[in-house]
C-alpha cells in the first residue's frame, strides 16, 4: 500500500500560514468523523487564522464533516461576516459562542463543540461530570457549566456562555453538549477526547452501581500531572499527528 501523502498546490488567495491552518482544521473534521463524533451537518470546530486580523475558520454549513476540506472552510470576522468568497454559509449557532470566545479570550485559538451521546448525556445529569475515573481526574478544576437557554442562535447568549466558562478550558452546556477551548488545536482536541472518554466511563460505571470516589488530593495531583496540558510534552500534538496519519491513509483530498 502506498502511504504517501498527496500534496495539493496552495491556492494563491491563501497565505502559507493560513493554508497550514486550513489543512490542520480540515484534518480535524475528518478525524472527528472517523471517531464517530460528527452530527449530520451540525456542530462546529473553529480555529483562529494566523496573522494580525481577528479572523477565524469554521465549517461550511450544509456539508458533512467528511466533505470539509481546506479550501471550503469559511473565514469570518468577529461580527460573523464572511471574508472572501464562500459557496456556503456558516451555522449561526456556531458563531454565537465561537465568535465571542475568539474575540475576548486571547488564548482561545481553537474552540470545539460536539453532541456525542456520552458527553450530552452527562450534560443532562444534575450532578454533571463525576471526577471518579482516570480520564475525569485529569480534568479536575477545569470544568465549568452553563445553563440551557435553548438553541444558541441568539448572539447575546455568547457573552453569558463566556462568563459561565470563567476561564476554564472545558464548558458543559447543560442539557446540550460540551465546549473545549485550547491555545492551539491539538490541546482543544486533547481536552475533548479526555472529556468524551470520562463521560463514557462514567455512564458505564453508573449503570453498574455505586462509584468509588477519588480523594481530592489525588484529583489535584492528576490534573497537575496530566501531560495534555503541558506544551513541553506535546499537549496532544503527538496524538493529533497520529490521527492525522490515519485520515491521510483513508483520503488526502481534505488537503485541497
Amino acid at each position: 500500500m502506498d502511504n504517501t501523502v498527496k500534496s495539493y498546490e496552495r491556492p494563491p488567495r491563501f497565505s502559507e500560514a493560513e493554508w497550514e491552518a486550513r489543512i490542520q482544521l480540515a484534518a480535524t473534521y475528518r478525524i472527528f468523523d472517523h471517531l464517530g463524533w460528527s452530527e449530520l451537518i451540525y456542530n462546529h470546530i473553529s480555529l483562529r487564522v494566523p496573522g494580525p486580523e481577528a479572523h477565524f475558520l469554521i465549517n461550511p454549513f450544509g456539508l458533512h464533516y467528511s466533505e470539509v476540506c481546506a479550501s471550503n472552510l469559511v473565514k469570518v470576522d468577529l461580527r460573523g461576516n464572511i471574508i472572501g468568497n464562500s459557496d456556503w454559509p456558516i451555522n449561526p449557532a456556531g458563531f454565537t459562542f465561537h465568535g465571542k470566545i475568539h474575540e475576548l479570550l486571547p488564548e482561545g485559538h481553537c474552540v470545539m463543540h460536539v453532541h456525542t451521546t456520552a458527553t450530552q448525556a452527562v450534560c443532562c445529569l444534575k450532578e454533571g461530570l463525576s471526577f471518579s475515573n482516570f480520564y475525569a481526574a485529569q480534568l479536575y478544576g477545569k470544568i465549568a457549566y452553563h445553563d440551557f437557554e435553548g438553541i444558541t442562535v441568539h448572539r447575546d447568549e455568547g457573552i453569558r456562555i463566556l462568563d459561565s466558562a470563567g476561564g476554564k478550558p472545558v464548558l458543559l452546556l447543560r442539557n446540550h453538549g460540551p465546549v473545549t477551548i485550547g491555545c492551539n488545536l491539538p490541546q482543544a482536541f486533547s481536552l475533548m477526547w479526555l472529556l468524551n472518554r470520562a463521560c463514557e466511563v462514567q455512564l458505564a460505571a453508573q449503570s453498574m452501581g455505586a462509584i468509588t470516589a477519588i480523594p481530592v488530593s489525588v484529583l489535584e495531583k492528576c490534573a497537575v500531572d496530566s501531560l495534555n496540558f503541558d506544551p513541553q510534552f506535546g499537549a496532544g500534538r503527538d496524538v493529533f499527528a497520529a490521527l492525522t496519519r490515519i485520515v491521510d491513509r483513508i483520503d488526502t483530498r481534505y488537503r485541497y
